[in-house]
């Protein structure tokens, strides 16, 4: 909130401020359908996909710190997985259901 907006104590979920993209026309046809496939206007649509791909992108980066000793058991567990269990080991030996 900038100082010169008044506090109603609600969420301000305004939707004041624009972003400007430009796009071919075979890229905004793409868009469209996709968005009246979901029952949205196009920059719902949009937004909504750039919002997920950008929450995505942050959540990929994440970063967390560990002390030495957490961080060596840490290490050990990614060297030494666990070994798979028989009920693992069916599954993956027997046929896919299309090759059946």
């Amino acid at each position: 909130m900038t100082s010169a907006e008044p506090n109603t104590g609600r969420s301000l979920s305004r939707k004041g401020d624009v972003i400007q993209i430009r796009a071919s026309s075979e890229t905004k046809a793409l868009l469209n359908r996709a968005a009246t496939l979901r029952g949205q206007k196009l920059s719902e649509f949009m937004l909504d996909s750039a919002r997920r791909q950008a929450e995505e992108t942050l959540l990929d980066q994440r970063v967390f710190f560990l002390e030495p000793e957490a961080h060596e058991q840490f290490l050990a567990i990614l060297d030494a997985p666990a070994a798979p269990s028989d009920e693992i080991r069916q599954r993956l030996t027997r046929p896919a259901p299309w090759e059946r």
